[in-house]
């Protein structure tokens, strides 16, 4: 017998329904107890008994170097432990329920390299709604090959964290990495996987551990594992849930620790050991969700990915393994690809157990209905499908009506929803018994009665069997918080509740879709009865479609539009599709909602905009900032397309601090599909170059075009822009800084990015920029530094140029590395000396200039006679040559 032979028969199909969608979207109440209960099993059984070696039967005194001689042997008993932990799940949630082996239902999740700019700013769903159409340009990463490195990348990787929203499977694929790592199938060069989760970290956080005594107390496997043997091992530490952290992780003021036997706070061992003070060639890999990932320094992160969930093809499989009913899971599959908003969410395991929950209910039992369309909709069956399943489990007899619920359902589903509401603002999500008693909560006593603290609301046992709490999504939390608001206010002012940065967004969405007559008719037994009537709804309807002047952001104007879709108004997205079928759409004005709405179809729609011109479309100012990139790369995509020549042009268009973040936020996107963007007659302050700046001198952003004309540039604004674009000089292939007083000490900044070695400018344009003989001096030199890149210079109406100036970029011009093809000098003050200096330089290199203009500087036909023999000339390149007549 080998260790591969050590599992559970496989179960038939059946006997899986409805587990996967626990397992991988939250965490795991019957696997989580199942690991307790069998950490405690595996203890006794290292200490009754001794180890042998499962090849030869010979008794093992040391298991990290057995005396058998087998290398197998060495990490044996730990192995075994951790694959009776995460080999099967549990059914249910009870103790007693069915068990199914994982590798018979695991999904691959795709996870990514790299994350999404400025995540921790926006809710998590419109994060999901985001990535959900991004481009599959990107490498996906298997999460076995979470340490290895791409082709293109060199260096060891030793520090991995792993971002992704709640629910979307971080916790499932550390589960499956650390079975595949004990069942020998992957990673077997790792000699010893520790993994701990950071609820667990934080019942001894206030205790002082040596990082020995740590892995003793949650891995007793690993206790005859010696001091010394640490350092020579190739460990792999495994911190799960960062979010859940109750730690105060301090990178900068944290005793150093470098001895394993050395004892310290929990936080101060993790930093060190984060920092390759403790253990420097022990791996760490960290997941988080993305609001909480900033609390590791990137300075300490050799990798970062991002889990985005299921991709479209495992959504379906995902239903298909749900159920053995074909024409089932067909119909729910159906179903779900009709709302556009319930298949993006389905990108979350939970999301899908969650839909799968209710649609199995409700295509199966007598009491059908319409299905839900909305996420309220969905939500509000839920709600009532896990009660009533609960409630019938300890009341025999037929099935309630829904409005039907007990005063002591009632009363715990509010303190829930007061919990939930309570901890929305702060973002908790973890719950320990204190924090449920602050609210009246007895779980266990309410466990008996109701269905929510066990489908709902779970409760799971980490080390010494102290019960944590938690929802089973953030999106039950601020469903329940929703109700509860409603519960508890009969005046719905649900405007005032628009939040900056979004993290309300769902929240007040559940609102709104609360106040729908259907959605109230479920929940009777919950609310009562309501008094909205259909004007009171109208009144909403209204002032949502009129709401303005509250400075906000356009993806939070967006999601107005996704309140009136919850309230199933779907008057203004009939009007934007007729408007998109117009053969008139300049004509046709706009409203502000409707650009809103627009935007909102052009993200969700997977038809992609090659190119966004504010100032085509007929309406407001503030209807055009609403139709500006929102701050998701996704949002990005559709508006700047695919396409290399997409651009989207914002020319005066009076842009604001929040606007131009959003600029920077759409350049800072991974992958960055930004190629062109114009900003032309915008006064460009210097708060508005910060945000711009900081998206240029990212290493995502891909601009090849940037158009600055007319932006009343100061010298801080010029000195800001040079040292972005030296950040990242690769890529910018056109510059245009037109109509801008670019004084002395502006051209010296912009020199220092023209001879730098790594900038590929093609064209420059520098139109009525007030040039001088000395700029061109530091112009040229730069050139000349840098010659063979740039094809196009204008640096016309540039009156104080004069023959001084063009004498010294004839330096330029007779470097034998110069590939200038374009060179534009009207309306500089030229005379016949500028002429006669033109001639000698391009005489001295003549293989390349193709266009010369020289218009509007009174130059007389003798002036110009060399220059023409040159291009009636074969010899020479110069074909164009724009003088006197123009």
């Amino acid at each position: 017998m080998n260790l591969n032979e050590v599992v559970l028969s496989s179960p038939d199909k059946s006997s899986y329904n409805g587990w996967i969608f626990t397992i991988s979207s939250f965490p795991v109440v019957t696997m989580k107890s199942c690991f307790c209960r069998r950490r405690r099993e595996s203890s006794l059984s290292v200490e009754e008994q001794p180890s042998c070696c499962v090849l030869c039967q010979k008794v093992l005194k040391d298991p990290v170097s057995p005396s058998c001689g087998h290398r197998f042997c060495r990490q044996y008993e730990h192995k075994l432990n951790l694959r009776r932990i995460f080999e099967c799940v549990t059914e249910g949630t009870d103790e007693t329920g069915s068990r199914t082996l994982l590798n018979n239902v695991y999904i691959e999740l795709y996870i990514t390299e790299g994350e999404s700019e400025e995540v921790d700013a926006q809710h998590e769903v419109r994060h999901l709604e985001s990535v959900s159409k991004k481009s599959l340009h990107e490498t996906p990463i298997r999460c076995q090959d979470i340490f290895k490195a791409l082709p293109d990348q060199h260096g060891c990787i030793r520090v991995v964290l792993t971002n992704g929203v709640a629910g979307v499977g971080k916790t499932f694929s550390v589960q499956k990495f650390t079975l595949d790592w004990a069942e020998g199938s992957e990673n077997q060069d790792v000699s010893v996987v520790v993994l701990l989760s950071f609820r667990e970290l934080n019942l001894v956080r206030d205790e002082q551990h040596s990082l020995l005594t740590l892995l003793h107390v949650f891995h007793p496997t690993l206790q005859k594992l010696p001091a010394e043997k640490l350092a020579v091992c190739k460990l792999l530490f495994i911190f799960d849930g960062l979010d859940e952290s109750r730690l105060s992780l301090d990178f900068t003021n944290s005793q150093p620790v470098s001895d394993v036997t050395q004892k310290s706070s929990v936080n101060v061992l993790l930093t060190n050991l984060i920092k390759g003070n403790l253990l420097p060639s022990a791996l760490v890999w960290i997941t988080s969700r993305p609001a909480a990932a900033n609390q590791i320094p990137p300075l300490y992160i050799d990798r970062v990915t991002e889990i985005r969930g299921f991709p479209d093809a495992q959504k379906e499989e995902y239903f298909r393994r749900r159920f053995s009913d074909e024409e089932l899971s067909s119909k729910i599959i159906s179903h779900m690809k009709t709302s556009r908003s319930l298949h993006i969410m389905c990108g979350i395991p939970v999301f899908c157990w969650i839909t799968a929950t209710v649609l199995d209910h409700m295509l199966t039992s007598e009491q059908r209905g319409e299905l839900p369309k909305t996420m309220t909709d969905m939500y509000s069956h839920f709600l009532l499908v896990q009660t009533n399943r609960k409630k019938n489990k300890y009341h025999e007899g037929s099935e309630r009506s829904p409005q039907e619920l007990t005063e002591a359902d009632r009363e715990v589903l509010l303190k829930l929803g007061s919990l939930a509401f309570k901890n929305l603002e702060e973002g908790n999500i973890m719950f320990y018994q204190e924090d449920l008693e602050q609210f009246g909560l007895d779980v266990t006593e309410a466990s008996v009665y109701s269905g929510v603290c066990t489908e709902i609301f779970r409760r799971e046992c980490v080390i010494f069997q102290k019960p944590v709490y938690c929802f089973v999504h953030l999106s039950v939390l601020e469903f329940l918080a929703a109700v509860y608001i409603l519960n508890c206010y009969t005046n719905r002012n649900m405007e005032v509740m628009e939040s900056k940065n979004g993290h309300l967004d769902l929240f007040v969405r559940f609102l709104h879709g609360l106040s729908v007559e259907s959605n109230q008719r479920l929940l009777t037994g919950l609310l009562g009865q309501t008094e909205n009537s259909p004007e009171t709804i109208q009144s909403i309807i209204n002032n949502l479609k009129k709401m303005n002047g509250y400075n906000l952001s356009p993806d939070r104007y967006i999601n107005i539009f996704h309140c009136l879709m919850e309230m199933n108004d779907l008057s203004v997205h009939r009007e934007i599709q007729e408007f998109l079928k117009s053969e008139n759409r300049s004509e046709e004005k706009l409203s502000d909602i409707h650009c809103s709405a627009l935007a909102y179809m052009l993200q969700m729609s997977e038809e992609v905009l090659d190119e966004l011109d504010l100032n085509k479309y007929n309406t407001t100012k503030e209807g055009r900032w609403r139709l500006m990139p929102i701050k998701t790369s996704q949002f990005v995509i559709k508006i700047v397309c695919f396409c290399v020549f997409s651009y989207p042009r914002f020319l005066g268009c009076e842009l604001s601090e929040t606007h131009w973040e959003v600029v920077a936020s759409a350049l800072k996107s991974n992958p960055s599909h930004l190629t062109e963007l114009h900003l032309s007659y915008n006064n460009l302050k210097e708060l508005g170059m910060k945000h711009l700046c900081s998206g240029l001198e990212s290493p995502k952003c891909r601009l090849e075009v940037l158009r600055l004309v007319c932006c009343s540039l100061s010298e801080i604004s010029c000195a800001s822009l040079v040292s972005a674009l030296k950040c990242n000089p690769s890529h910018l292939a056109e510059l245009d800084l037109s109509g801008n007083n670019l004084q002395i000490k502006h051209m010296r900044e912009l020199c220092g990015f023209m001879g730098s070695p790594d900038c590929r400018l093609k064209t420059l344009r520098l139109e009525k920029c007030i040039l001088s003989d000395i700029s061109c001096a530091s112009l040229a030199s730069a050139l000349k530094s840098n010659p063979s890149y740039l094809t196009e210079l204008d640096l016309s109406y540039n009156k104080d140029l004069q023959d001084s100036g063009v004498k010294e970029l004839c330096g330029f011009l007779k470097s034998p590395h110069c590939r200038l093809k374009t060179l534009r000098l009207s309306d500089c003050r030229l005379s016949k000396i500028s002429c006669d200096s033109l001639t000698s330089a391009l005489k001295s290199n003549p293989s390349h200039l193709t266009e010369l203009d020289l218009r509007n500087n009174q130059l007389l036909d003798c002036h110009v006679k060399q220059l023409l023999d040159l291009v009636e000339s074969p010899d020479y390149k110069l074909k164009t040559l724009r003088s006197v007549d123009g």
